[in-house]
């Protein structure tokens, strides 16, 4: 079982700048970050260029962390195993989520505003 994952550099720069913008923590923002990508039904691409920020699972999951595998199993409509999710489509979800994220904030313009659109979204 693999405890930690390795993100893109693009995505390492993208949460630490937005984590100084909102003022978030990394971890709330990657859960975010999951659930966006989530949204959309298309399998993620795999992560090749791993050399940005190191993410710990049990950080970035918790006590959740057997949802978090179900929700991502479900979205793959198959059984998927353990090194499966942690850290290849977990990471593949975060890398997109992260892009996804970063456009509403910039589209938004400001926390406040972000955070309302966010809300307002459908599932």
């Amino acid at each position: 079982m693999n405890f930690r994952l390795k993100t893109s550099k693009e995505t390492g720069d993208r949460l630490v700048s937005l984590q100084a913008t909102t003022g978030l923590t990394w971890n709330i923002l990657s859960r975010i970050a999951l659930a966006l990508s989530l949204r959309d039904p298309s399998m993620p691409n795999l992560v090749e260029n791993k050399s940005g920020v190191d993410i710990n699972r049990n950080a970035m999951t918790g006590e959740n962390d057997y949802i978090y595998k179900a929700l991502i199993r479900q979205h793959a409509q198959r059984n998927v195993t353990d090194e499966e999710y942690f850290p290849d489509l977990f990471n593949a979800h975060l890398e997109r989520g992260i892009i996804l994220l970063d456009n509403e904030y910039k589209h938004a313009r400001n926390y406040e505003k972000l955070l309302q659109n966010l809300l307002k979204m459908e599932g």
